[in-house]
């Protein structure tokens, strides 16, 4: 077994309002997977998720806010993503999580239901200051 790579940070959401919404889901407690499309990822734009990999997700303005633990990577076509994994992103029922993200989606290089996405989970390590 490798070691993870380093941290990486990111950003939750694609606005403002979105991020602090997501950030406090995660604080909560609610909030314990995400999701990405598989083209984001395979375009050099983010780095793979990795298990076992602790990651910092910024607020908006790129301020540390979380310190977050990889611990399960998936890939499914957006029409397969389990129940249990829409729930897990704390958005509301599963029907909420597919109308969110196919607006999301749509705003951010376009849907498609057989798109692949990259489904992490993953645990909260530490709120940062």
């Amino acid at each position: 077994m490798t070691a993870p790579e380093p941290a990486i940070s990111f950003t939750f959401g694609d606005s403002r309002d979105l991020n602090a919404e997501l950030l406090q889901l995660v604080r909560d407690g609610v909030k314990t997977a995400t999701c990405g499309a598989l083209r984001d990822f395979q375009n050099g734009a983010e780095p793979m998720p990795q298990v076992g990999r602790r990651d910092i997700a910024l607020d908006w303005d790129g301020n540390p806010a979380l310190l977050i633990e990889t611990t399960q990577v998936s890939i499914h076509a957006f029409r397969d993503v389990p129940d249990d994994f829409a729930l897990a992103e704390g958005e509301g029922s599963v029907a909420e999580w597919r109308e969110g993200h196919i607006a999301y989606f749509t705003r951010n290089g376009g849907y498609d239901p057989d798109m692949l996405l990259v489904c992490e989970r993953f645990r909260l390590i530490r709120v940062l200051p």
